[in-house]
């Protein structure tokens, strides 16, 4: 299992501030070195204006107001560009310290191990009933779980791995899909599966994945419950 530790946290914490700090003077050494091209271009159009016909007062307020303006966006997307970059490093160190943890994610895998399974779901509103059904992989229906009434938000659920029938089921490989009613309405739960977080993948753009197995790559906000 991999951690991330306080050392590790205050590291990271370090090098966000450092490329704060070293993006705002960026930022400043851009703004002074447009402030002095634009003083230069001034000076040497007051000298070269034509004396008969000067520059008016409006014209230069004008033109020190446009400069400001620049100077202004520079500042703003360069800060803009460090908070995201910093979000982003944060994102990252959470994700980290996941890898190793069970967590629950939106899917209809179940998997028996040693006659032991637990699966779950989420409700956007309470249900007076939830039905889980339980298939094999050929499709064929093995338990159905009647787990009652529900709030909203997100349960887990314990499959002891009996059929209906009172058998044993084999371990390995099953699909689950969950039914919810609220008096004749249907509710429309989502069924989540219980996966394990291998790791975490930062593409060049800064976005955070996380590997659950199977090929398949998941955010952050798509993991419902930590286990």
């Amino acid at each position: 299992m991999s951690t991330v530790n306080n050392s590790t946290s205050s590291t990271a914490a370090a090098d966000v501030i450092a490329k704060l700090q070293q993006n705002t003077s960026s930022a400043t050494s851009k703004t002074n070195e447009s402030q002095s091209r634009f003083l230069k271009l001034l000076t040497e159009q007051l000298k070269n204006q034509d004396p008969m016909n000067p520059v008016d007062n409006a014209q230069m307020t004008s033109q020190l107001a446009q400069i400001n303006m620049v100077d202004g966006i520079d500042k703003l997307n360069t800060t803009l560009a460090a908070l995201v970059e910093g979000s982003q490093s944060s994102e990252a160190m959470q994700a980290a310290a996941l890898v190793g943890k069970g967590v629950m994610v939106g899917g209809s895998s179940l998997t028996l191990t040693s006659g032991k399974a637990y699966g779950g779901y989420e409700l956007t509103k309470p249900a007076d009933k939830v039905t889980v059904t339980i298939k094999d992989s050929n499709g064929l229906e093995v338990r159905k779980l009647e787990l009652g009434s529900s709030d909203a938000g997100v349960f887990n659920f314990a499959w002891d791995g009996q059929t209906s029938s009172g058998a044993q089921a084999v371990d390995g490989k099953y699909t689950i899909s969950v039914a919810a009613t609220r008096g004749d309405a249907d509710v429309k739960p989502t069924a989540l599966q219980l996966t394990t977080v291998n790791s975490v993948l930062r593409t060049s753009s800064g976005t955070v994945s996380l590997d659950v197995g199977s090929g398949s790559l998941v955010s952050l906000s798509d993991i419902k419950q930590i286990l």
